[in-house]
């Protein structure tokens, strides 16, 4: 019995990735006529089309489909026990780390974190990339991003968590705006319009929640896709901004005509989270950027 050629899990972790022979055979170093035929060893092997011809579109087969996260993670541990096993020189490493960070983290520590990488990888480069329709672990899983900072949420198998710091919410408003002329009750937090924040649309949320328990509803006029397109939406409006409370002192002290004030409600602590795969537990790059995030969220003592 021969011995299967493992070039082939490498070129179908590839195409997988890629969803084109093009696209494979370009990330290969492959023309591509080879990358089609390597397309049908895989297909040889496997006994499975891996991917059909729809339209103009390759689109994988269920088994392929089924096939994609245990071929991904195989490939990685591959290439770890390959790997030399001298010391990283982290200052002369070139590396991207993708990280789909939330707005609260990247607004309070995406400065110091840069910093830190001038100093300890200078030839590093940090790719903060926005929420997708694609689910923030199976990003993980398959290598789209390197770490996702968010809100704690359930993890997948294979999924490494540590939690960073917990945020509370706070309100803001332009200066000179009738809210601040008389006590902020939840009726009146509720009267006025308001700025809701989200990348993929949702308009509703927690906020909606608790005031549903006190039977009222506010109307969210506005949906912006991050804090900072609200904050200047909201210098020249009646709306209000509730916004996570280290942005919001952020943005006050950043000397925006604004005010901040306490909600009236009461919402729960947000607990933040930095999450990865198991692959790059013991990579020697990804634990410093652990490691370095962990930090700066510990040294903020507003942030525990």
């Amino acid at each position: 019995m021969s011995l299967p050629d493992l070039n082939l899990l490498v070129a179908l972790d590839v195409l997988l990735e890629e969803g084109s022979v093009v696209g494979a055979a370009r990330r290969m170093k492959l023309s591509a006529p080879a990358m089609s035929r390597t397309l049908g060893r895989i297909r040889e092997a496997v006994g499975d089309p891996i991917f059909v011809q729809t339209g103009r579109r390759l689109v994988p087969t269920p088994r392929a489909l089924a096939m994609r996260d245990q071929v991904r993670g195989t490939v990685a541990q591959a290439l770890h026990l390959l790997a030399p096993g001298s010391e990283v020189d982290l200052k002369t490493l070139d590396r991207q780390f993708s990280v789909r960070a939330d707005d609260i983290f990247i607004g309070i520590h995406g400065g110091q974190l840069l910093e830190a990488m001038a100093r300890d990888m200078p030839r590093a480069m940090l790719r903060f990339t926005p929420e997708q329709d694609d689910a923030d672990h199976e990003a993980l899983r398959n290598g789209r991003i390197d770490l996702l900072i968010s809100t704690s949420r359930q993890p997948g198998p294979e999924i490494c968590v540590q939690s960073l710091f917990t945020a509370t919410f706070a309100g803001l408003a332009r200066e000179g705006h009738p809210i601040f002329e008389d006590e902020i009750t939840p009726e009146r937090f509720a009267r006025w319009g308001h700025i809701g924040i989200s990348r993929r649309g949702k308009s509703s949320g927690p906020i909606d929640a608790a005031l549903a328990v006190l039977g009222l509803a506010r109307h969210v006029a506005l949906l912006a896709p991050t804090p900072y397109a609200a904050m200047f939406a909201l210098l020249e409006s009646d709306l209000l901004l509730p916004l996570p409370q280290h942005l919001a002192e952020g943005a006050v002290r950043a000397g925006l005509r604004i005010r901040r004030f306490d909600l009236p409600i009461t919402l729960e602590t947000v607990l933040i989270t930095q999450a990865w795969h198991l692959r790059f537990q013991g990579d020697t790059a990804h634990q410093w950027l652990r490691r370095t995030i962990h930090r700066l969220c510990q040294e903020a003592p507003s942030m525990q």
